[in-house]
């Protein structure tokens, strides 16, 4: 298994490359708290595995650096005095909280029938999705990009939830961010022995842990985008037939806020023919989530006049296959986060009302789908 976590030290520096990133003249990056909001969301969002209280918490860290700036002397840079402030918040905010998960730590895969279902558990409970564009850098090297969207994906945040607290820290700002041991300690309040120490062990810890599709992904490319089209194709067409046919052997899908989780195309099917039948009809728009390519679907309304919102898949692409389908269906809260339309009329048009400004975004076809990254 290779994980972002124990595979960065044969990599190129990270995008962060440790607190005192510079400008050309040797200023710092910038004087202005909010400037490192998104940075300061990706870290957040690590160490906690919830979009929702990773920008709560990142609000909170602006405030308090606000509140407390006379008492910034200047002699570490702002982002080492920032990042000092949400780590604080964040632990505080963990301090004796039971951890979040994906539905395959609850158990084994499920039969694919109504009763797996079970009820819904808290969304405490789970690793949440957040999308790209809260979280990772704008441009810079691709090398480093494609490092960032490894250092997102659920597995990696799911297996980072496993460490204590403090280890979670020392390993995102060593192995993902690439600070140095002596500006960790410094952080931390700590010594460099500690942080050595710490991080051994929650690289012990996630060496043991089973990362599935653990090494790091290569950036989107035509034969991706292809079978991305493919898939939203024979979603749409609900050709169940031919959409497993483009899952892997041992493909997972899973469906927070439930525990269930299916293995392999054949149960997979069954239960989209049985209990999932109504997604028949549904149609697809592309979001760009936790550094992989991601779906939200729209179902029919029960009176037929549109489509409503069902669902934020992520995906698992290896090789020409889909190996995983994480299906969120709060879509109470995730259709705002990501900005996405209320409802569809019945071409797949969004349709505007009281809290959505008027849209004539498409549904997604193959087209949107194929110009993804």
């Amino acid at each position: 298994m290779t994980s972002v976590a124990t595979s960065r030290t044969d990599m190129r520096p990270g995008v962060d490359g440790g607190p005192d990133r510079m400008d050309a003249d040797g200023v710092h990056a910038s004087a202005n708290p909010e400037d490192y909001r998104r940075e300061l969301t990706g870290y957040c969002y690590r160490m906690l595995g919830s979009a929702f209280e990773a920008e709560d918490a990142v609000q909170d860290t602006l405030v308090r650096a606000w509140r407390g700036r006379a008492g910034f002397d200047g002699r570490a840079s702002l982002r080492s005095w920032l990042y000092r402030i949400a780590t604080n918040v964040c632990l505080d905010q963990l301090n004796g909280r039971s951890r979040r998960a994906l539905p395959m730590d609850f158990g084994t895969a499920s039969p694919p029938v109504q009763a797996s279902l079970g009820e819904p558990l808290p969304e405490y409970s789970w690793v949440g999705p957040i999308p790209d564009d809260r979280v990772l850098p704008e441009g810079g090297d691709p090398a480093d990009l494609a490092v960032a969207r490894d250092s997102i994906r659920l597995a990696f945040v799911a297996a980072l939830q496993h460490l204590p607290p403090r280890q979670r820290a020392v390993l995102i700002l060593r192995d993902v961010l690439r600070w140095r041991a002596t500006e960790v300690a410094g952080l931390l309040d700590t010594t460099v022995a500690s942080v050595n120490s710490a991080l051994q062990r929650a690289r012990a810890t996630l060496a043991d842990l089973d990362l599935a599709d653990g090494e790091p992904s290569p950036p989107m490319n035509d034969s991706h985008r292809a079978l991305l089209a493919r898939y939203v194709d024979t979603f749409e067409r609900y050709d169940i037939d031919a959409f497993v046919a483009l899952l892997h052997e041992d493909a997972i899908q899973s469906m927070p806020p439930y525990a269930i989780w299916l293995y392999g195309p054949e149960d997979i099917g069954t239960w989209m023919l049985g209990p999932g039948i109504g997604c028949r009809d549904g149609r697809m728009l592309p979001v760009e989530v936790n550094g992989r390519p991601g779906l939200a679907t729209y179902r029919r309304s029960g009176d037929g006049s549109g489509l409503e919102p069902f669902s934020i898949q992520v995906l698992e692409l290896r090789g020409d296959r889909v190996s995983g389908m994480t299906v969120f269906l709060d879509t109470e809260s995730l259709f705002p986060l990501f900005g996405l339309p209320r409802r569809l009329d019945a071409s797949g048009s969004a349709v505007a009302g009281p809290d959505q400004p008027g849209s004539e975004a498409p549904v997604a076809t193959e087209t949107p789908v194929a110009e993804q990254r």
